[in-house]
């Protein structure tokens, strides 16, 4: 697919819109609109006992409240390592410190409309510290989970968060095969 043109159509601190006109590989031309945002880093705490840490947001797009786990990008369209950056929500949004961070793995939001990519990461040997939420974060909670009642709240779609699910799945590959990667 060769893109003939490209146009910024909206931008804020977080993303941009653009529209590019493009060309399919059988000639035919056609039109993209695609939302750019920075990449982000996702963690999933977890305690010793194997417990779950989420963190509870007003999400406006849907018009609910989501149970996630903590995830976010820099502002202005940063872009710090993922690895600084899973370090920084995690404290951030949960006050947590994590003694290992172990990455897991990369997912795309949305790759139909968006080039957003995430950092998936393990987070252990955790220590409690003061939280330091961002002011637009100041309505969230956060609570433990076991991960039966983490599973329960995805089939009440409670947690329905796209990245929160495939986090998990990321997760469930590597304990199950235990060998960090996910894969057999």
């Amino acid at each position: 697919m060769e893109r003939l043109s490209t146009r910024q159509v909206y931008a804020n601190s977080w993303m941009t819109v653009r529209e590019d006109e493009i060309r399919r590989p059988d000639g035919t031309d056609g039109i993209y609109g695609v939302i750019d945002k920075p990449t982000y880093a996702l963690v999933i705490p977890r305690a010793d006992d194997g417990r779950l840490h989420l963190v509870e947001q007003f999400r406006y797009p849907v018009g609910a409240r989501r149970w996630e786990f903590p995830a976010g990008t820099a502002p202005d369209r940063a872009a710090p390592h993922p690895d600084d950056l899973a370090v920084q929500e995690l404290v951030e949004e949960t006050g947590l410190a994590a003694g290992r961070m172990e990455l897991l793995g990369t997912i795309d939001v949305a790759p139909g409309m968006s080039s957003q990519r995430g950092h998936v990461y393990l987070a252990t040997e955790l220590t409690q510290g003061e939280v330091r939420r961002e002011d637009s974060e100041a309505d969230m909670r956060a609570g433990w989970f076991t991960r039966s009642e983490f599973e329960a709240m995805i089939g009440e779609g409670v947690v329905a968060d796209a990245q929160t699910l495939a986090a998990y799945a990321l997760l469930m590959l590597r304990d199950r095969n235990g060998d960090g990667h996910g894969f057999a």
